[in-house]
């Protein structure tokens, strides 16, 4: 962001000044996007930092490390997924349609997403 506005503030007006215009309008346009994005990180930082991972329940909730028989969840923000010791797992946001589902669930209760029906084995 700071590169950007650096290149505002130093962009100087040639004699094409459309091109200077253009020049302008794009690098503010790459600003906004950037500000954007750094708020999205702050938001989701905002979440991890609430997640407790000493902290265990028997009710899938956020923080919750859940085991299926399908896929591993890891219920905090949506960032893709990850292994562990050679386990895959899907860091997922408690609001997608798959994270909505499995609140609250326990362990052996079973999931119907995407046709697809699953049990949950364990919840940590």
């Amino acid at each position: 962001m700071s590169e950007i506005q650096e290149s505002l503030t130093s962009e100087t007006k040639s004699s094409a000044g459309d091109k200077h215009e253009t020049g302008r309008a794009m690098l503010q346009l790459e600003r906004e996007k950037a500000g954007a994005q750094l708020a999205e990180i702050q938001k989701q930082l905002k979440i991890i930092n609430k997640v407790n991972v000493l902290k265990t329940s028997e009710t899938i909730c956020l923080g919750s490390v859940v085991y299926t028989t399908k896929a591993n969840y890891f219920i905090a923000v949506s960032a893709g997924e990850f292994t562990v010791n050679k386990q895959s797992f899907y860091a997922i946001s408690p609001k997608t349609p798959i994270g909505i589902l499995l609140l609250g669930k326990t362990v052996n209760d079973t999931i119907n997403f995407n046709q697809q029906c699953f049990e949950i084995l364990t919840i940590i």
